[in-house]
Protein backbone atom coordinates (compact mmCIF):
# COMPACT_ATOMS: atom_id res chain seq x y z
CA UNK A 1 0.00 0.00 0.00
CA UNK A 2 1.43 3.75 -0.97
CA UNK A 3 1.08 6.33 1.46
CA UNK A 4 -0.45 9.84 -0.53
CA UNK A 5 1.10 12.89 0.28
CA UNK A 6 -0.69 15.20 2.79
CA UNK A 7 0.00 18.80 2.46
CA UNK A 8 0.46 21.07 5.16
CA UNK A 9 -0.19 24.74 5.48
CA UNK A 10 1.28 27.42 7.89
CA UNK A 11 1.49 27.56 11.48
CA UNK A 12 0.04 29.80 12.97
CA UNK A 13 0.73 30.38 16.75
CA UNK A 14 -1.77 31.22 18.89
CA UNK A 15 -1.05 33.75 22.14
CA UNK A 16 -2.87 33.94 25.15
CA UNK A 17 -3.91 37.67 25.72
CA UNK A 18 -5.07 39.45 28.91
CA UNK A 19 -6.53 42.37 26.92
CA UNK A 20 -7.38 41.50 23.38
CA UNK A 21 -7.58 45.32 22.45
CA UNK A 22 -4.76 46.02 24.03
CA UNK A 23 -2.74 43.44 21.96
CA UNK A 24 -4.59 44.23 18.26
CA UNK A 25 -3.25 48.02 19.16
CA UNK A 26 0.57 46.81 19.95
CA UNK A 27 0.46 44.52 16.93
CA UNK A 28 -0.90 47.19 14.36
CA UNK A 29 0.66 50.41 15.71
CA UNK A 30 4.66 48.64 16.90
CA UNK A 31 4.98 45.68 14.31
CA UNK A 32 3.21 46.80 11.63
CA UNK A 33 0.67 43.53 11.23
CA UNK A 34 -3.16 43.93 10.49
CA UNK A 35 -6.32 42.57 11.25
CA UNK A 36 -7.49 39.75 9.08
CA UNK A 37 -10.60 39.26 11.56
CA UNK A 38 -11.75 39.71 15.00
CA UNK A 39 -14.29 37.06 16.59
CA UNK A 40 -17.26 38.37 18.90
CA UNK A 41 -15.73 35.63 21.67
CA UNK A 42 -12.02 37.43 22.11
CA UNK A 43 -10.44 35.87 19.38
CA UNK A 44 -8.65 37.42 16.35
CA UNK A 45 -6.40 36.97 13.67
CA UNK A 46 -3.05 39.27 12.79
CA UNK A 47 -0.97 38.99 9.81
CA UNK A 48 2.09 40.80 8.25
CA UNK A 49 2.85 39.62 4.92
CA UNK A 50 2.61 35.63 5.04
CA UNK A 51 2.86 35.71 8.64
CA UNK A 52 -0.06 35.31 10.45
CA UNK A 53 -0.61 35.32 14.39
CA UNK A 54 -3.71 34.61 16.57
CA UNK A 55 -4.50 36.35 19.71
CA UNK A 56 -6.98 34.90 22.15
CA UNK A 57 -7.95 36.65 24.95
CA UNK A 58 -8.02 34.65 28.63
CA UNK A 59 -7.85 31.07 27.11
CA UNK A 60 -5.78 28.95 24.72
CA UNK A 61 -1.70 28.96 25.61
CA UNK A 62 0.00 30.54 28.13
CA UNK A 63 1.49 33.84 28.22
CA UNK A 64 5.23 33.80 27.16
CA UNK A 65 4.89 31.93 24.43
CA UNK A 66 7.53 32.14 21.35
CA UNK A 67 7.47 31.96 17.93
CA UNK A 68 10.15 31.93 15.23
CA UNK A 69 9.44 34.03 11.99
CA UNK A 70 11.27 34.83 9.06
CA UNK A 71 12.50 37.82 7.44
CA UNK A 72 14.09 39.29 4.69
CA UNK A 73 16.68 41.98 6.93
CA UNK A 74 16.31 41.86 10.45
CA UNK A 75 18.16 44.86 10.94
CA UNK A 76 15.86 46.85 8.71
CA UNK A 77 12.98 45.09 11.21
CA UNK A 78 14.61 46.30 14.11
CA UNK A 79 15.13 50.11 12.68
CA UNK A 80 11.24 49.88 12.26
CA UNK A 81 10.16 48.25 15.39
CA UNK A 82 12.54 51.04 17.52
CA UNK A 83 10.93 54.19 15.61
CA UNK A 84 7.44 52.79 16.80
CA UNK A 85 8.15 52.03 20.35
CA UNK A 86 8.38 48.32 20.18
CA UNK A 87 9.41 46.12 23.35
CA UNK A 88 13.14 45.06 22.18
CA UNK A 89 14.00 41.98 24.12
CA UNK A 90 17.07 41.66 22.17
CA UNK A 91 18.89 43.42 19.20
CA UNK A 92 19.83 41.63 16.20
CA UNK A 93 22.70 39.22 16.99
CA UNK A 94 24.69 37.18 14.73
CA UNK A 95 24.15 33.33 14.92
CA UNK A 96 25.11 30.18 13.33
CA UNK A 97 21.13 29.59 12.67
CA UNK A 98 20.31 33.59 11.25
CA UNK A 99 21.17 37.53 12.53
CA UNK A 100 18.25 37.45 15.20
CA UNK A 101 16.57 39.43 17.40
CA UNK A 102 13.59 39.04 20.02
CA UNK A 103 10.66 41.41 20.28
CA UNK A 104 8.23 41.11 23.42
CA UNK A 105 4.60 41.72 23.53
CA UNK A 106 2.16 43.27 26.14
CA UNK A 107 2.15 39.48 27.76
CA UNK A 108 5.59 38.17 27.67
CA UNK A 109 4.96 36.37 24.69
CA UNK A 110 8.16 36.64 22.03
CA UNK A 111 8.80 36.51 18.61
CA UNK A 112 12.37 35.77 17.11
CA UNK A 113 13.03 37.69 14.13
CA UNK A 114 15.38 36.38 11.45
CA UNK A 115 17.08 37.25 8.25
CA UNK A 116 20.28 34.91 6.97
CA UNK A 117 23.37 34.77 9.23
CA UNK A 118 26.15 37.51 8.67
CA UNK A 119 28.86 35.62 6.73
CA UNK A 120 32.23 35.60 8.63
CA UNK A 121 31.11 37.57 11.67
CA UNK A 122 31.51 36.60 14.75
CA UNK A 123 28.59 34.65 16.70
CA UNK A 124 26.96 36.83 19.69
CA UNK A 125 25.35 35.97 23.22
CA UNK A 126 21.85 34.49 23.20
CA UNK A 127 19.17 35.76 25.31
CA UNK A 128 17.26 32.86 27.24
CA UNK A 129 13.46 33.11 28.29
CA UNK A 130 14.89 33.93 31.91
CA UNK A 131 16.74 36.59 30.50
CA UNK A 132 20.36 34.43 30.79
CA UNK A 133 22.92 35.39 28.51
CA UNK A 134 24.91 32.42 26.87
CA UNK A 135 27.73 32.17 24.77
CA UNK A 136 29.47 29.41 22.54
CA UNK A 137 32.19 27.56 24.80
CA UNK A 138 35.34 26.45 22.97
CA UNK A 139 34.07 22.92 22.93
CA UNK A 140 31.10 23.93 20.89
CA UNK A 141 28.66 24.06 23.91
CA UNK A 142 27.17 26.68 25.63
CA UNK A 143 28.36 28.48 28.49
CA UNK A 144 25.89 30.68 30.68
CA UNK A 145 27.10 34.06 31.61
CA UNK A 146 24.50 34.84 34.02
CA UNK A 147 24.07 31.35 36.29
Amino acid sequence: MTESHTGFGGAAPIFNVRSLEASLTYYVDRLGFTIDWQHPSRFASVSRDRCTIFLCEGDQGHAGTWAWIGVDDAERVHQEFRRKGATIRHVPTNYDWALEMQVEDPDGNVLRLGSEPREGEPFGEWLDMHRRRWVRAPDGGHLCLDP
